[in-house]
Parts: structure tokens; C-alpha cells; sequence
């Protein structure tokens, strides 16, 4: 039985050192030689996964994704490529003898493996470039991947790891990224523009559907106040006139603000009575016989009369009426009213908020559209006024810039439109057309004008450039040098 082990053995032992082929003069390739390195290459390739995994998790565990995923990879694979060198040098094969087989195996590569090698290097261009990095948010422009968008999980050598909306991995070659365009959605900023696009009926007041766009904006927390939101006018479409709603939000919540627009739009729409446009068609039917509708149902194929046949709902008064209630705006036309609707914003404040102390800088206007707000005479702590909903204040403090006489206290959670003083100024100073309107205006208050002009002598804050005996023109220069007109 041992002779036969022992034969057994030396029969393996002379197959495993028979020559297969000769490298070079002094190197002997045998099939033990190939097992040992088969061996060593799986070692190291398990070794280079965890020296890699122990780079991002422990060591470099103090840095940015970004940074811990590039240092990471070229580390493990600089060390990876080093071991390999070792278990070649040290399994017997002279370095030098696979010179020639190296060179024909660049021939091969240059042939049958150029896209394994233009993903290595694409891989590497990334790493060192960092256009695209760990959790950016992109969205591939390919047609193989149209309308793939996903966030970057994972940067490797030969592939990235992009994580799409429905949390399937995908594996992209890098040269794909690297030869096509890329949208990085958060390449310098997590912030991007977000557009709404809305259709309305020819019926509809545009000024309304602007102020309304804009009012649902601001009522949705999440997105951005600077940039401001803008209501765009885009056309007019066949069945619509066509609307944009643009607005700027962290990308991170790009979808669910989109989603909580759509119901913010479609409430205030429908509370103003302003129908979405559908596609619509006359159809003329000769010889019609005539219908029994004693029981009033509308009939099934007329979309617009069944929506004629809905109850109307009670129409709010609207930001525009608002705006045409102070007399310097009253004789303001429609597109200068949506002017105003435009550089003004929404301020939510609580209750018990201090909007500003008597002698502070008149620089806002306010109109309040929800709650309560109280006028007070601070150094006399009285009560002179409660403001309610629909009511201005502010407008002269704006308008000329004089300190407040009063304070203002909100009493009830409130919401208010303010336009304030430098975007009132950026406004005048495009459309002159306005600062004439207001100041031609102001000629018919010119007793309330005196009275400021009082107040701001007694407090000496009247340039004597400016001061006039005439309060009209004492106002118009104020308001020249106030907005640089």
C-alpha cells in the first residue's frame, strides 16, 4: 500500500514539474508554477477588498466620502499591483524574460482589451478630476440610459455604482460617463432650479394665475427664498396659455416638493375658480333629435358644460385687489400690478414677533393676509390699531424712508406680503414709468406728506439738499435720492 502512495505521489510530483514552456532563457513555466500564482492572485485580490474596505471604514473614516473613496481605491490598487510584482519575482519567473511577452500582450490590449483599458484610465481621470463624486445626484444624457437618474454609490477603476430613484444598482463602465454628457445636479451646489409647468384656460386673468403660482410657491417651506420664485409666461399655447412656475430647491427634495406643488397649484387654482386647460374640440351635429333632460343631468360627452354645471366657489379677495387699495398703486395698471406681486414675498411670523420698534428704518411695505398684528405706541405703551387681514401698512415708510412712528406686534399667527426697500428701488430704477406714477400720485396727499415732513425735521433728518417748503417736491426728491432715480 505504501509503494503505491509513494508512486501515486511521484507521478503528481513529475506532472507538476513537467516544463509546459519556456520563458526566455532562464524561466521554466510547469504547471505548479501556475498553481502557486493562481493562488497568490486570488490571496491578493481578497487582500486588496480588505485592505480597501478597511481604508474607507476605519482608517480614512475622519474624511469626506469623496475624498476616503478615490484614496481608498488608488491605495489598495497601488498595493495590490506591488504584491503581484512579489509573488512573480519570488514564484521564480525573471521580471526581465517577460519583457517580450509583455509587449505582445500590449498588442492584445491595444486590439481586444482598448475598452477594459479606456474604462481604467476613464477611472482614473474621475478620481483625480472629481467631476463626479460619491452622492452626487446625475443624470446620464445617453440614450442607452435615457432618463436614468440616480445617485453615485460607488467609484472603482473600471466601473461607478449609480443608485437609481427606485434603489437599483447599476453598473456603468467609466468611459461611458467620461465620452457622454453627465447633468451633475450636485457638482458646485445641492441647489437647482425646479420647473412647474401649468396650463390655464384663455378665460383666466394672468396677473391672477402669477399671483397664485407665486403664493404656492412660498407656501411650500422647502423651497429656496434666494433665488426667488418667478412665474414665467411662456406662451400661448393652442388649448392653453402656458405658464412656468420656477422655482429653486435642495436636489435632495427635488421630487417631493415637485409632488407637493402640484396639489399646492391645483388648490389655489381651484379656489379662484381658474380651470386647467384641457384639449378641446366643437363638434357640430346636424339633425340632432331632440334630448329629454327634464331630470337637469348634464350630458355625458360635454366636458365644459359639466364644468359649467358645478357650483362655483366663493372667490377670495386676491393680492391684486389688495395692492389696488393703496393709494399710491390704485391707478397702477394690471402689469404693474403683477411688478409688485413679483418683487414682493410671503413672511410667515408668529405670534408675539416683533415686525420692527418704533424709530427703526421704514424700509418694508406689508399687507396682511392672514392673522393679527398690533400697533402700539411703545414709548407710551398704547393700543392704537389692530390690523386684520386684507389691510396695508408701511407704505409711506417705504415709500420715503422715514423711521417708524409706531411699533408692530403680531397678536395672531401671521402671514404678510412685504415688499421691501431694495427691491422696490431695483423695480423703479427698471420701470420709471412707476416712479412717475407714484410720485404723480403723491400730489394728492399732500397734507399727509407735510406731516411726515414735520417729523423728520423735528428729528433732523432731513438733508437740506432735499428740504423744500413745498412737501410734494420735498417728497419727489426724497424719493429721487432715496432709489438713485
Amino acid at each position: 500500500m505504501t509503494d503505491i502512495f509513494s508512486f501515486i505521489f511521484e507521478q503528481l510530483s513529475n506532472l507538476l514539474s513537467a516544463r509546459l514552456f519556456r520563458l526566455g532563457d532562464d524561466t521554466e513555466i510547469t504547471l505548479k508554477l501556475l498553481l502557486s500564482l493562481t493562488l497568490w492572485l486570488t490571496f491578493i485580490l481578497f487582500a486588496i477588498g480588505l485592505v480597501k474596505r478597511f481604508l474607507k471604514r476605519q482608517l480614512l473614516a475622519g474624511i469626506d466620502a469623496n475624498n476616503r473613496e478615490a484614496i481608498a481605491t488608488l491605495v489598495s490598487y497601488a498595493l495590490g499591483a506591488i504584491a503581484i510584482l512579489i509573488a512573480v519575482q519570488n514564484s521564480g519567473i525573471n521580471l526581465r524574460s517577460l519583457g517580450i511577452v509583455l509587449g505582445g500582450l500590449g498588442v492584445g490590449i491595444g486590439f481586444g482589451l482598448q475598452h477594459i483599458a479606456d474604462d481604467f484610465i476613464s477611472g482614473l481621470i474621475m478620481l483625480f478630476e472629481r467631476n463626479l463624486k460619491v452622492d452626487d445626484l446625475v443624470e446620464l444624457d445617453d440614450y442607452r440610459f435615457e432618463g436614468l437618474v440616480g445617485r453615485i454609490v460607488e467609484v472603482n477603476l473600471r466601473s461607478t455604482i449609480i443608485r437609481t430613484l427606485d434603489d437599483g444598482d447599476v453598473v456603468i463602465p467609466n468611459n461611458q460617463l467620461i465620452k457622454n454628457r453627465v447633468l451633475n445636479w450636485s457638482h458646485n451646489t445641492a441647489i437647482a432650479r425646479l420647473k412647474i409647468p401649468v396650463g390655464v384656460s384663455y378665460d383666466s386673468d394672468p396677473i391672477l394665475v402669477t399671483e397664485l403660482l407665486l403664493k404656492s410657491a412660498h407656501m411650500e417651506p422647502a423651497i429656496c427664498s434666494q433665488p426667488m420664485p418667478k412665474a414665467m409666461f411662456m406662451a400661448f399655447g393652442e388649448d392653453a396659455l402656458q405658464f412656468e412656475l420656477w422655482v429653486w430647491v435642495n436636489v435632495n427634495q427635488r421630487f417631493n416638493v415637485q409632488s407637493a406643488l402640484h396639489f399646492t397649484i391645483e388648490y389655489n387654482l381651484r379656489q379662484h375658480n381658474i380651470e386647467i386647460a384641457f384639449p378641446q374640440r366643437d363638434v357640430w351635429i346636424r339633425n340632432l333629435p331632440p334630448q329629454d333632460n327634464s331630470e337637469g343631468k348634464t350630458p355625458f360627452f360635454n366636458r365644459q358644460l359639466a364644468l359649467q354645471h358645478r357650483p362655483p366657489l366663493p372667490v377670495p379677495i386676491t393680492l391684486k385687489d389688495m395692492l389696488r387699495q393703496v393709494s399710491y398703486f390704485a391707478n397702477f395698471t394690471d402689469l404693474e400690478i403683477r411688478q409688485l406681486i413679483e418683487i414682493g414675498h410671503r413672511q410667515r411670523s408668529p405670534a408675539g414677533t416683533t415686525l420692527f420698534h418704533e424709530g427703526d428704518a421704514g424700509n418694508s411695505f406689508y399687507i396682511l393676509l392672514e392673522g393679527k398684528i398690533e400697533i402700539l405706541a411703545e414709548k407710551l405703551n398704547r393700543h392704537l390699531a389692530t390690523i386684520e387681514p386684507g389691510q396695508f401698512f408701511g407704505e409711506v415708510a417705504l415709500l420715503l424712508g422715514v423711521p417708524r412712528t409706531a411699533m408692530a406686534r403680531v397678536s395672531e399667527d401671521a402671514l404678510l406680503f412685504v415688499i421691501n426697500q431694495p427691491s422696490f428701488s431695483d423695480l423703479l430704477r427698471c420701470y420709471p414709468d412707476l416712479s412717475h406714477q407714484v410720485m404723480k400720485t403723491m400730489a394728492q396727499h399732500r397734507d399727509e406728506l407735510a406731516k411726515r415732513q414735520r417729523e423728520m425735521r423735528a428729528l433732523n433728518l432731513v438733508d437740506s439738499s432735499e428740504d423744500d417748503a413745498n412737501p410734494v417736491i420735498w417728497a419727489r426728491n426724497r424719493i429721487k435720492r432715496m432709489f438713485d432715480l
